[in-house]
C-alpha cells in the first residue's frame, strides 16, 4: 500500500491555519472599526462643527457598513491571492488597503450625502478625509494583525507537538 508524501500533509496543514474562520473575520473586523471609530468621531466632529453624537452616528454606520465590507473584500482577496501563496509584502498590502477604501468610498459617498443632508461633492470630499486616514490605518492594522496572529498559529502548533 503506497502512503501520500507526508510533505503534503505539511502543506494541507498550513493552508489551513492560515484559513480565516467566519468568527475569526468578525473579530477582526470588530477591532478594526472599533479603533478606528474611537480616533475619528471626535475629529470628524470637529472638523465638521457638527455634534459629537452625530458624527458618532455617522461613523458607527459606516463602521457597520465597513465592517460588511471589510468581511467580504477580505474572503475575496484570501480566495485570490492566499497568504500561503502571495507574500504579503508592503506592496501586495498597499494594493490591499486601496482596493478596499477606493470600493468603500463608492458606498460612503452615498451615505454621508444622505445622513448628513449634504451634497454628493462634500459627501465625497469628507470621504476623502476619511480615505486620507484610513489608507494608512487600514494597511497598519492588517499588518500588526498578521503578525499577531501568525505569533498565535506558531504558539498552538507548538503546543500541539509538544503534546504528540
Amino acid at each position: 500500500m503506497n502512503f501520500p508524501d507526508p510533505e503534503v500533509f505539511k502543506v494541507m496543514q498550513h493552508h489551513t491555519e492560515q484559513r480565516r474562520s467566519l468568527l475569526e473575520r468578525i473579530f477582526h473586523a470588530v477591532c478594526f472599526e472599533g479603533i478606528a471609530t474611537a480616533m475619528i468621531a471626535p475629529t470628524a466632529a470637529w472638523l465638521m462643527q457638527r455634534s459629537v453624537i452625530e458624527m458618532g452616528g455617522l461613523t458607527v454606520l459606516l463602521a457597520t457598513i465597513a465592517m460588511l465590507w471589510n468581511i467580504i473584500y477580505n474572503a475575496l482577496f484570501d480566495h485570490f491571492w492566499p497568504a500561503h501563496l502571495v507574500r504579503r509584502s508592503a506592496k501586495v498590502r498597499a494594493l490591499h488597503a486601496l482596493g478596499f477604501e477606493c470600493g468603500f468610498i463608492v458606498i460612503g459617498v452615498a451615505v454621508v450625502s444622505l445622513f448628513l443632508g449634504i451634497s454628493l461633492v462634500q459627501a465625497f470630499m469628507l470621504e476623502f478625509g476619511f480615505f486620507l486616514f484610513f489608507l494608512p490605518y487600514t494597511m497598519v492594522y492588517n499588518w500588526s494583525y498578521d503578525a499577531l496572529r501568525a505569533r498565535v498559529v506558531k504558539r498552538r502548533r507548538q503546543r500541539v507537538m509538544l503534546r504528540n
